[in-house]
């Protein structure tokens, strides 16, 4: 895909992967870029940077969601791409709260929901349309520390996949975006799992551009830490011995 004069929408977009997703789809010449932030003045600041549009916008309420994207394709005629990247992270296991889980939930997945949801029917009418879903390695692999983080990711990955197969056909194209450790407020913290994955992070300058690569060739999994990958073949061809390293990693 081409981003020239296309109408984008990123998620999450006032900080860390969605903030240099903002500024490197700039340099494309797009028609439009839109930064969705629940905190609005932190969109305002990279839509400034940027000369896009700003909108706040809690992307774990359905009704937000579909205001946001009904006043952006009033406004812009259309979306191009949609970015479905805000994230949270939660450490800890099935003894979290309930909130604590829907919280992760909602935002690691149901708001993909939300936005394919309202963006498809438009989508498919005009028989184009891009949905970039920021997931994680941990949607392909898992998240030592944190189940909340692990269950989500994987949602999201399923989602995409499922959006992939049953909308392609349609003019419909999905990428899903699935880094190891990033330099963002995710990775920071005293926990040593956290501190482990600070060891391998890559900006998210790195990983802004591997999603730039990825969208241009249209390719579903897009890997900004390669060895991802690696990971994913041994996990498939002998399940036991990977489970049995990642005790090893996290012990």
């Amino acid at each position: 895909m081409d981003l020239q004069d296309k109408v984008i929408v990123v998620t999450g977009g006032g900080a860390g992967i969605g903030e240099a997703l903002c500024h490197r789809f700039a340099e494309e010449d797009p028609a439009r870029i839109i930064v969705v932030d629940r905190k609005l003045e932190t969109a305002e600041s990279v839509a400034r940077a940027i000369g896009g549009q700003a909108i706040g916008c809690d992307v774990a309420v359905e009704s937000e969601v579909q205001a946001m994207i009904q006043q952006v394709e009033q406004q812009q005629g259309r979306i191009d791409l949609f970015c479905a990247n805000a994230g949270v992270g939660k450490m800890g296991g099935v003894e979290l709260s309930n909130d604590d889980w829907k919280r992760v939930m909602d935002i690691n997945f149901m708001s993909h929901v939300y936005s394919s949801r309202a963006l498809l029917p438009g989508m498919i009418e005009r028989g184009s349309g891009y949905l970039l879903h920021t997931a994680s390695a941990a949607g392909l692999l898992t998240q030592v520390g944190s189940a909340p983080y692990a269950v989500s990711k994987h949602a999201a990955v399923a989602l995409a996949e499922w959006l992939s197969v049953t909308h392609a056909d349609q003019g419909i194209r999905v990428s899903c975006l699935c880094p190891l450790g990033v330099k963002t407020q995710l990775v920071e913290g005293d926990h040593p799992v956290l501190a482990k994955l600070r060891e391998s992070a890559i900006s998210v300058e790195a990983v802004a551009e591997a999603v730039m690569s990825g969208i241009q060739e249209e390719r579903f999994l897009i890997l900004p830490h390669p060895v991802v990958a690696e990971f994913m073949q041994r996990k498939a061809s002998d399940p036991d011995r990977w489970l049995a390293g990642m005790r090893k990693w996290c012990s």
